[in-house]
Formats: C-alpha cells, structure tokens, sequence
C-alpha cells in the first residue's frame, strides 16, 4: 500500500476550503486534509462546540461569517457541506468562478478511502458511539486503523485519525451528501463490512417515507462484496427487509433467543453495565464498561461481532470495551453544581430521545429527571412525530420544550406545534411547559432544580450556549446564598 505521508502528488500544496467546516464530518474531514498536507480553510455561520474548538486546537482558522472574501486567495478545491445550499454567498462565487467543488464523501472516497478495508457503521440511530467503539477495539488490538466519525470519541480525543493501516473505520451517514448530489453519503464508501444498528423514517427533509430510507439503505447493503460481512440488528422489521438480499453472510445482534450474537444477564449497576454474549447459542464472551443504556450494550456488541470477523481476540475487545470513554455530546456530564447533574445528548429524533432517557433512568435511579428539548434537527422540527416526542419527553419527570430553531424553514402545515407536544406530556400524567429560549430556560429552572436532579440537553446544536449558562447560573445562584 501506497504512504500516506501526503496527498496525491497532483494534489501537493493545493488549498481547500470547506463551506460549513462546523459540522462533525466537515470538521474531521478538514483535520484529515490538514493530516495529509492540504492547506486548509473553513468557513461556518456559526462555530459552537465542540468541532469548533476542535478545529482550532489544531490550528484551523474558522472564517465567520460567510463571505466571498473567504475565498480569498482563490482554493484550488472547495468542499461543500451538505447543509450549503444555493444562495450561500460563497457557493455563488464558487459556482460564479467554477472553481471545482466536490462533496465530502467524494473527497473521502477519492483521496482517503481508496485500496483500504472498509467497515462502515449505518443506520437512523448509533452510529457514531458504534463507530468509536469498533475503532477503540482495533486500536486496543494493535492495528493502528484509521478512522472518521461524526463527532469526538473521548479515547482519542479526536474525531479521526490517519494511519498506514489496511483498515478504515467509518461511519456511515444516509443523509444527502451535497446540493448537487441528493443521494447519501455512505454510497459512496463502498464497504467491504457494514454493521447495521437500525432502520426507521428519518431527514424528513430529505427522504419522502420510510420506503425511501428503506431503499437508501437496501442500496448499501447491495454495495457489500460477497466475501464481505453485514452485523444486523435482529428486532426491526425494517433492518430485516434492508438485509433480506444480501449477497455476503449476515449475522444478527440482540437479545432474541434467534439472534446469533445474543446479548443475556444484562446488570446495571450505579457505575457500570454488565452483559454476556453468546455466539450462535454458546458461551463468548463477558462484557463491562462504564456507559449506561440498553442501546449502548446493542452498539457495543455490534461493534465486538464485526471485531471479532476482522480476527480481533475477544480479550482485546473486551479490554477496549471496559476502557472504552464514550464520545462528546453521547450522555456527556457537562457539570456537576450542588449535587445537580448536567448531561449534554445529541438529540435528532424521538427514538434517541427515549433511549437517552431511559438510559438515565437506570443511572439514576433515584433522581428527578429533567428533559430540556430543542427541536432542531429536520426530523423534530416536523409535525410527523409529534406523538412519539411527547412519548419519549414523558420518560421524565419535568420536561421543558423550547421553540423550534428556524421555524420560517419549514412549511407552516409541516411544522410541529410544541404547545400541542406540552400538551401529550401532561396527559401523560407529567409537568411540561414551553419556555422561548436557552436564556429562559436558565433563568427559569435554575431556582428550581435541586440536589439530586439530573437534567438532560437534548439538541443537536448549539442551543444558545444552555451547557455553559445553565452551570454558571447555579454557581452564581450558590454563591449568592452563600457568600464568602
């Protein structure tokens, strides 16, 4: 295999800048470029963390806002991030100037991923934590691989890496890949394994139904090689028509007594999880680590099924698995104040939302449980899951819904109505309310949260900052009643 020392010698000195470098793949797609050589910009509406600090610790200048004169000098490549679209003053004078532009998954596919051993992480829900997993697994073992995930993974503290590995770790994203190429991106990854956690309607704004999630992902598993590997979840119909015509071997995941990796003796302790595995009804294996959630124990033995393929002894994986840290904004403790614990999740769709919840409720046990939502992604944004996030928001015990960010962005008709979501919650026999925003919600709650309350940020974005107001806010509150 060629070094990777460098970029393609047409390549050598070239800059590339990369509209939208905030978003976790675009963030980690600018270090990997930085890694090989490239000279790199990248532009955002609006940095926030962590990618932010991520891209400046490695000396990647955020340009803000967009501007043509971001573009300046000229680049000899420009990147566009999926969410650009037209319009974006800096795409127009990309396109105004033809200056050639590419889509992060054919840069990946075109200047990284090409002679390697692809294992490619899909599916609505897990991917990210399921990726980090399986790279820290073969990183225990010693292969060295390279990798990209959508966000920090707390090991490495990194969301990529680059090595001379045969082995590239990926995960792969079913949403659009650029305003010129509506298909998703894991198309272009051509995976010689796929671990597939889940299957259900997502990116409304991109997808019509769930047939055409469905068919996205029936499209991926067509792409595996017969020598090949796909590791499936085994309790959702919809991964069970996804895999049904698959040319490799398929090998399901779960706690069904069918399931051929199947998870058995799950314990949840105030610290740990425990679990065994057994392999096609036989004892394998004995489990621990730190993460909570019966979600978590699904990734995890997912990503110990595809090692165990790839020749990975099952005393490494089960080493990286209780050494394992999980990944920033994954049930992230952002601070504790006062015997009040504050966590930080990605939130992007219900689903998630109610095995975040749920996760909490075994790790806290004995805690009033908070739920402070954002509705930001283009899932949540809609009315079409309106029930399903009063059910997953009713999980706690009080639940703060915000407005929704952008609303003028979504059709008035599709829009979800966050007064009628209040309203599920309470018929549900819990306190919900809606509050404007980040700053009232601070101002609102921090009187009332006590010792022993555990309160989960759910939002897929920024979310005004709430992750540093809120803790500034009960310390100043603790100082105020309790001065020096």
């Amino acid at each position: 295999m060629p070094t990777l020392s460098g970029p393609p010698s047409e390549l050598k000195g070239k800059r590339v800048h990369l509209i939208g470098v905030c978003g976790t793949a675009m963030a980690a797609l600018a270090a990997l470029l930085q890694e090989r050589g490239f000279q790199v910009t990248g532009s955002d509406a609006a940095a926030y963390p962590p990618m932010s600090d991520f891209l400046r610790n490695r000396g990647i200048k955020i340009l803000e806002p967009y501007s043509a004169a971001n573009l300046q000098p000229q680049p000899d490549i420009v990147v566009v991030g999926n969410a650009i679209s037209r319009g974006n003053v800096e795409l127009e004078e990309v396109l105004n100037k033809r200056i050639p532009m590419r889509s992060l998954p054919q840069m990946l596919h075109e200047d990284f991923l090409a002679g390697r051993e692809k294992l490619v992480v899909a599916g609505t829900h897990g991917k990210t934590t399921t990726t980090s997993m399986l790279a820290w697994i073969f990183e225990t073992a010693r292969t060295e691989p390279s990798f990209l995930v959508g966000g920090i993974a707390e090991n490495f503290g990194s969301s990529f890496a680059l090595r001379d590995s045969k082995y590239f770790i990926i995960e792969g994203d079913e949403y659009d890949s650029a305003f010129f190429d509506k298909g998703p991106k894991f198309l272009h990854y051509f995976p010689d394994a796929v671990i597939l956690t889940s299957v259900e309607f997502d990116h409304a704004d991109i997808y019509k139904d769930l047939d055409a999630v469905k068919t996205a992902f029936k499209r991926l598993v067509n792409l595996v090689p017969q020598r090949g590997r796909i590791i499936a979840y085994d309790a959702n119909t919809n991964v069970d028509e996804c895999v049904a015509k698959a040319f490799c071997a398929v090998e399901r995941y779960g706690f069904s007594e069918k399931a051929y990796w199947r998870i058995v003796d799950l314990k949840f302790t105030a610290d740990k999880t425990h679990w065994r595995v057994l392999k096609n009804g036989e004892p394998w294996a004995d489990f621990e680590y730190s993460l909570a959630g019966e979600y978590n124990v699904l990734n995890a033995t997912a990503a110990a099924a595809l090692a165990h393929a790839y020749g990975i002894r099952v005393q490494d994986i089960a080493k990286a698995l209780s050494s394992f840290k999980s990944v920033k904004r994954r049930l992230e403790v952002k601070a504790q104040v006062n015997g009040i614990t504050i966590i930080d999740d990605f939130a992007h769709h219900p689903t998630a939302i109610s095995e975040t919840l749920k996760a909490l409720r075994t790790r806290y046990p004995k805690s009033r449980l908070w739920a402070v939502c954002e509705p930001r992604s283009n899932t949540l944004r809609r009315k079409v899951f309106e029930k399903e996030l009063a059910e997953s928001l009713a999980i706690a015990d009080e639940a703060i819904i915000t407005s929704i960010f952008k609303p003028e962005a979504i059709v008035e008709n599709e829009r979800l109505t966050t007064a009628a979501v209040v309203d599920l919650i309470k018929a549900q026999g819990r306190n919900a309310r809606e509050l404007r925003d980040a700053d009232a919600i601070v101002e609102t709650i921090s009187a009332e949260l006590r010792s022993g309350d555990v309160v989960a940020i759910l939002s897929n974005g920024g979310f005004g900052n709430i992750y540093e107001k809120l803790p500034q806010r009960l310390e100043s509150l603790t100082k105020a009643n309790h001065p020096a």
